[in-house]
């Protein structure tokens, strides 16, 4: 796999600012625009131009084949990966369901155009009328009959724990270690890391962690047509359901980036919509001048907080990201503090007894009176569904090298379906313009 440097990743930045008019006065609201502009490129860089693997993630990151995704792929019953998705009339029964929704939708204007935010986009953000949470971090909706956002979790002092991005390749060792501490989580899965990674997947159920939707490709959801928002969720949900057999039903917008318009879709698609109001920013650590040390004042801050008693009447939800050995590292580091500050630590839908986490009734987790009792807590009530999931058939990945450090290198995604070569060339002209230029400055 072809590597891009920091170098090069800066160049592209680069590149693609020069497209904005640098001779118009900018306003603050345009100073805000440019800055997600920006941080949207370097995140789309890291997706669409990943590292090398590290020493250690060689074995488990090599491709393989798994039978039912290369069947589903001949079939030509998803889109291509990594790329937003076009649409959905080809998929019979995702067309039907997108018609079924789209004349509800609220009327609402997309943000962007394939994905890609629209750079100094003129938004009244003192009446915010879209709920739109890059701008304003809105978290209930202004529209009639569209539900409000997780962001936080009822329980006092309990931290709801989750990981975005997955599966990685590599992860083997950072799951590892959360079995060693019976520590389960929800996993905020991308479609094309699924039909890429179905064995690291598979692991995830097996080992008992919530999985949600995080998109197909990872764009920005409000710069998608409704039925490109849709086909975001739609694929990503049957690569889940295909590779693991279950059917999730929460998700998390990529960057945050959602309106109303998002939300209903994705309520329609039986998603609850999860965002946080604590931030690691773990996945910008070397980029925008974010530094490790950085990363580590964002986990003290929860940390702070959660021992000051500014978290005694509601918990909290914390961003953080399987996308590198950096980020899982910087998770095992933080998890003896964070076990420390807080109560509980448990998957978002424990805190509000989300008792099933899927479509699939017969998979179960704990309510939280149930986690809390067995953790030292009040007893659960009697007749309580039980905490052992059922994983989906199929072998997990054995285990990597013995040990709980990892190898702490900033690789990213690394093995691809066979389709990816082809998904790659696919990509926009203009982008691959400027991503051949920026790999052909690379160190």
């Amino acid at each position: 796999m072809l590597g891009i440097s920091g170098t090069a990743t800066t160049l592209l930045l680069l590149i693609l600012g020069a497209t904005v008019r640098a001779d118009e006065p900018t306003t603050e609201e345009q100073m805000a625009a440019n800055l997600g502009m920006s941080k949207f490129l370097v995140h789309f860089s890291r997706f669409a131009c990943p590292e090398s693997p590290s020493t250690g993630d060689k074995a488990e990151c090599v491709a393989y084949g798994y039978q039912p995704v290369t069947d589903a792929f001949a079939k030509n019953e998803f889109p291509p990966i990594w790329v937003p998705v076009a649409g959905v009339s080809n998929d019979t029964e995702g067309y039907q369901k997108f018609l079924s929704i789209n004349g509800s939708v609220p009327n609402i204007a997309p943000k962007g155009v394939n994905g890609v935010p629209t750079p100094n986009l003129a938004y009244d953000a003192a009446k915010d009328p879209d709920c739109w949470w890059t701008n304003t971090q809105c978290v209930t909706p202004k529209h009639d009959g569209v539900k409000a956002d997780i962001a936080d979790v009822p329980e006092p002092k309990t931290l709801g724990y989750g990981f975005d991005d997955g599966p990685y390749c590599g992860h083997n060792e950072f799951y590892n270690f959360l079995t060693s501490k019976g520590q389960k989580a929800t996993m905020f899965y991308i479609g094309s890391n699924v039909v890429d990674g179905p064995l690291q997947a598979q692991r995830a159920v097996k080992d008992g962690h919530e999985l949600c939707v995080h998109t197909w490709a990872h764009p920005s959801m409000t710069a998608l047509t409704n039925e490109q928002v849709f086909g975001e969720l739609w694929y990503t949900i049957k690569a889940i359901k295909l590779v693991t057999g279950v059917t999730p039903t929460c998700w998390r917008p990529p960057r945050g980036d959602a309106d109303d318009r998002v939300r209903f879709i994705a309520q329609s698609l039986g998603l609850d919509t999860i965002m946080w109001k604590y931030d690691s920013f773990d996945w910008e650590q070397g980029t925008n001048g974010v530094t490790p040390a950085d990363v580590q004042n964002n986990y003290n801050k929860l940390i702070n907080d959660a021992k000051s008693g500014v978290l005694n009447s509601r918990g909290a939800i914390l961003l953080t990201h399987e996308l590198s050995n950096y980020t899982m590292q910087t998770a095992v580091d933080n998890y003896p503090k964070l076990v420390e500050a807080f109560d509980y630590i448990v998957p978002v839908g424990v805190a509000y007894n989300k008792t099933n986490p899927y479509a699939e009734t017969s998979v179960t987790q704990p309510s939280f009176a149930q986690f809390a009792a067995a953790h030292g807590g009040p007893p659960a009530p009697s007749g309580s569904a039980s905490s052992s999931p059922k994983s989906a058939s199929g072998s997990p990945p054995a285990p990597s090298a013995s040990g709980v450090k990892l190898d702490n290198s900033n690789s990213t995604k690394a093995n691809n379906h066979s389709g990816a070569v082809t998904v790659r060339l696919q990509l926009p002209a203009t982008i691959l313009a400027f991503v051949g230029l920026a790999m052909t400055f690379a160190v």
